[in-house]
């Protein structure tokens, strides 16, 4: 039940919205009408265009994932051969709004990885403390380092995409102990559905800063439109090729 200081508030944006969209000699009945216009226009523009980032997302992942099964099969096997365990490594991450989700890689690091992470804390090499990585990281395998320098450990997350978990554009999906650490303005990033890759993924990865990450996933979610995801999807091939910032 809403406080008598809510319903007052709400009150005074209606008179305010009244105020804004009325004409002279118009009664309330008809600006009321051109408010709900207004309203219904711009859902039915939103929506639309959540419908075409899904649409998109379904005509390639789908497809690309059926015909790389046999290539996952052959890594599955190279990743068990090298370093016994499982070939797929499973975090959890969190996605739009903080919805809780289960995230796909191929395993690019020893089994133990999770356990040694806390010992080499203090060698982070990434700006801002939030996110960790390290250059020569001692927990990733021989093969680990290829599948990681190519993003070929990110593929199964095409999975995530088909379920709809990701996009395939969008800011990076964090892990709830980097959340833990964000600032008010580092949560924005959490307002739209996370994805494979976005603009610092093309832009230098990992050698960019924590905080400069958050100012480019930023500037993709105030612009985000179905051109800028194809721009995105096509600059990504030659940042996966040549490798940069990847490691």
């Amino acid at each position: 039940m809403s406080t008598p200081d809510e319903r007052q508030g709400h009150a005074s944006m209606q008179a305010l919205l009244l105020e804004r969209y009325s004409r002279a000699g118009q009664p309330d009945w008809l600006v009321r009408l051109r408010i709900l216009g207004k309203r219904l226009v711009w859902v039915t523009v939103v929506r639309s265009a959540y419908v075409l980032k899904r649409t998109l997302d379904i005509l390639i992942a789908g497809p690309l994932f059926l015909v790389l099964l046999p290539i996952f099969g052959l890594l599955a096997l190279a990743i068990r051969l090298e370093s016994p365990g499982a070939a797929l490594f499973e975090q959890t991450r969190v996605g739009r709004w903080g919805q809780i989700f289960t995230m796909y890689k191929f395993r690019s690091m020893y089994m133990d990885a999770e356990a040694r992470k806390a010992e080499l804390l203090a060698d982070n090499e990434m700006s801002g403390g939030v996110t960790f990585k390290m250059q020569r990281d001692p927990r990733i395998t021989r093969i680990g380092r290829f599948i990681r320098k190519a993003s070929i450990d990110e593929l199964p997350q095409l999975w995530n995409v088909i379920k709809g978990d990701m996009s395939l554009v969008g800011p990076r999906p964090p892990v709830p102990a980097e959340v833990d650490e964000y600032s008010l303005s580092d949560r924005r990033r959490l307002e739209v559905t996370p994805g494979i890759t976005c603009i610092w993924q093309v832009s230098g990865r990992s050698d960019i800063p924590f905080p400069q990450q958050v100012e480019l996933d930023v500037l993709y979610i105030e612009s985000q439109s179905l051109l800028t995801d194809l721009k995105l999807l096509w600059q990504t091939v030659p940042a996966v090729l040549f490798g940069r910032g990847a490691y």
